[in-house]
């Protein structure tokens, strides 16, 4: 009987980084719903239709958005940031649940972690790269 009752609680778990942003994201069996830091979804990424297909998009391409429940932990950097490192988990917690589901996400680029990165500022300049302004005289 516990080993039914862990089949049916199944639970996994997928990391996702984008930027500074760190998404731990958990797929759970249910209907679909997506709850971030404990809001919905929808509320949480203000409503905003790219966030939210960015960040259904794997189960999407497989073709199971109905039927996990996507909770998630984020922090760090922006919304954009946030929803793109919630992709990223999402599909390697896809990938935990089957690794069938590998080579589809790979082809959509799902699985590939965007290494750019805010560059560092240097000593003698204003940003990265802006200097002073030059003065001839």
């Amino acid at each position: 009987m516990q080993a039914t009752d862990n089949a049916t609680r199944a639970v996994y778990w997928g990391t996702g980084r984008r930027k500074s942003s760190v998404a731990r994201v958990r797929l759970v069996p249910g209907t679909g719903k997506l709850t971030i830091n404990g809001k919905d979804g929808d509320l949480y990424l203000q409503y905003n239709q790219g966030y939210l297909v960015a960040a259904k998009s794997p189960l999407e391409t497989l073709g199971l958005e109905n039927d996990y429940d996507i909770l998630v932990n984020a922090s760090g950097g922006g919304l954009t940031g946030q929803a793109e490192s919630i992709r990223l988990g999402v599909a390697r917690a896809l990938c935990e649940l089957n690794p069938d589901n590998r080579k589809p996400l790979k082809t959509e680029g799902y699985l590939t972690r965007d290494p750019r990165a805010t560059e560092r500022k240097k000593y003698g300049l204003r940003k990265a790269r802006k200097a002073p302004q030059y003065s001839k005289r």
